[in-house]
């Protein structure tokens, strides 16, 4: 690969804020340089409902985040999320060919190309396969599969599709930039990534990134994604839910919301009241803290249990022995690791970002961001290889599929 020096950046176009990071990579080292931020316009539930609004939030942020960075980006990751985004297990077994049952890069390949080929309905589009460990004759193998001696090769992909078109609208949002989207990377798997540390994925880890519009999950077991998915609910929920509740403008129940709301009910008294404003000005109103407690609470049990219908059986306390990482701008709500350690038996808390990133981006709500320039960089790390596909996708490398 080019030893030059590469300006990556990382696009999340969320239903709260547009967030861009700009990442700069020599071939051997990333440093975050530029960070851009804009209120989001035009997206519902993490899908562009409304291009020019969306495009123009987008634009602003990666504006701010290239005079940020003093530099131009080269290519972006663009991180995907929504309701439209589902995910299927399918498996393949060959028997191997040599004599001597040495496995060989073919007996790979081919296992590899079954495992992958099953068809999509139309109108659907792959976003990635992930690859789940290999097994020979039934051994689960960690790594590569070649050179071991064995009669049966087994392998099986997650694959994750979504609507062709609800990607496309994304990808031109970006390229009204004037930039190429080199990756569509799943929200959660970016986020999870930078949440979780290797042996919790090894010995099975839960990641939950609660957005305002979407949440997205994916499961680890055996080191390696195994399960992914979406529900298109998320922290706006909670505020609509109190602005019904409460009759409240939106503004008025965020910010009730944000100073009063938990995903549990500590407050006893029924009679306790909060101020709205607390300025004693005309408007100011005052609510039962424990009927905002209760609202909150009730919304983010139900999305946590439809996040554990949702794994059905690939979900076990046993198999999920590191417990569940919460991150994402509405896990910073109060009491959710402990009702997640309710909901699904296994401790939980909020995820933390590595170390080496900086203080002024440790928030939650960076690490989609910085999970996608994670995977920006082991892209611009590989060689371009032969045999991509066509469409949309033409020049994409699939990060998540070690074919």
């Amino acid at each position: 690969m080019s030893s030059r020096t590469t300006f990556i950046g990382a696009v999340e176009i969320g239903t709260s804020k547009i967030s861009v990071l700009v990442g700069e990579y020599t071939g051997r080292e990333l440093a975050i340089i530029g960070r851009g931020e804009c209120s989001s316009r035009g997206v519902i539930k993490g899908t562009v409902v409304d291009y020019k609004a969306a495009s123009e939030s987008t634009h602003t942020a990666l504006q701010q985040a290239e005079r940020d960075a003093g530099e131009r980006i080269d290519t972006v990751f663009l991180a995907q999320t929504g309701g439209h985004l589902e995910g299927f297990y399918n498996e393949a077994a060959v028997n191997v060919k040599a004599s001597d049952n040495m496995i060989e890069p073919g007996d790979v390949q081919t296992v590899c190309d079954l495992a992958k080929a099953k068809q999509l309905p139309a109108g659907r589009v792959v976003v990635h396969h992930i690859r789940r460990p290999f097994r020979v004759d039934g051994r689960l193998v960690p790594g590569s599969p070649e050179n071991l001696v064995g009669q049966r090769l087994d392998v099986g992909y997650w694959t994750v599709h979504g609507q062709e078109q609800r990607l496309a609208d994304n990808i031109h949002v970006i390229r009204g930039f004037n930039l190429e989207v080199r990756e569509l990377v799943l929200s959660g798997l970016a986020s999870g990534h930078m949440v979780t540390s290797a042996e919790e994925r090894q010995h099975g880890v839960l990641a939950i990134d609660l957005g305002a519009g979407t949440t997205d999950f994916v499961l680890y077991r055996d080191g390696a994604p195994h399960t992914t998915g979406v529900v298109p609910v998320g922290g706006t929920h909670l505020t609509n839910d109190l602005s019904i509740g409460l009759r409240l403008t939106e503004g008025q129940a965020e910010k009730l919301k944000l100073r009063f709301g938990r995903a549990s009910v500590v407050t006893k008294d029924k009679a306790q009241k909060v101020w709205l404003d607390g300025n004693f000005a005309i408007g100011d109103r005052q609510f039962s803290q424990q009927a905002i407690e209760q609202i909150t609470c009730a919304r983010t049990w139900e999305l946590l249990e439809v996040v554990k219908k949702k794994l059905g059986n690939a979900f076990t306390p046993d198999t999920c022995a590191a417990g569940v990482v919460l991150t994402g701008g509405t896990a910073k709500l109060p009491g959710l690791a402990e009702a997640a350690a309710k909901v699904f038996g296994v401790p939980a808390h909020l995820g933390e970002a590595p170390s080496w990133v900086n203080e002024n981006m440790r928030d939650p709500g960076y690490h989609t961001a910085l999970g996608l320039l994670y995977y920006g960089v082991s892209a611009q790390a590989e060689k371009p290889g032969p045999g991509r596909r066509g469409g949309f996708f033409s020049g994409v490398k699939r990060l998540f599929a070690n074919s």
